[in-house]
């Protein structure tokens, strides 16, 4: 609907309807069982979702998982952190390749948000930001033209 000067009608009729949808039941479910293992969860995901075999994890990554559902974090949701160049973690594989695993490398924990998520392939995450952010120590010499406090 457009909402203009001339009429509101069809701008109600919208409302309605969204108001209606509103009060619908969710019908939101998780592709797994929260309480299923968190490896379990990581498969779903790979095979649902992305069309592949399941994933490779090292000891390493394996025990971090052991000690994440051992402190009682595992049934949270998982959200795998991968490249979105393609449904594997090889982004010469464009289209829908099958026949992948995908390699997580790391799983991190995030308490507070609720969920956890496993570092697919070499994806990197983004850094944390300082609490005072670094313009406030740059400056122009609006004499000289000179800048200073850049890194």
């Amino acid at each position: 609907a457009v909402v203009s000067t001339q009429s509101t009608g069809g701008a109600v009729d919208l409302a309605n309807a969204v108001v209606e949808v509103c009060q619908r039941r969710p019908s939101f479910q998780f592709l797994y069982k929260l309480e299923q293992p968190l490896v379990d969860k990581m498969n779903i995901i790979v095979r649902k979702i992305y069309g592949g075999e399941g994933v490779e994890i090292s000891e390493e990554v394996m025990a971090k998982i052991t000690n994440l559902e051992k402190q009682g974090y595992g049934n949270l949701p998982i959200c795998m952190a991968k490249t979105h160049l393609s449904l594997s973690c090889d982004v010469s594989k464009k289209g829908v390749p099958t026949g992948f695993t995908v390699p997580v490398k790391d799983v991190v924990l995030s308490a507070g948000a609720g969920f956890i998520y496993p570092l697919a392939g070499t994806i990197s995450t983004m850094p944390g930001l300082p609490t005072r952010p670094a313009y406030y120590g740059i400056d122009v010499d609006t004499e000289t033209g000179q800048i200073t406090g850049l890194f």
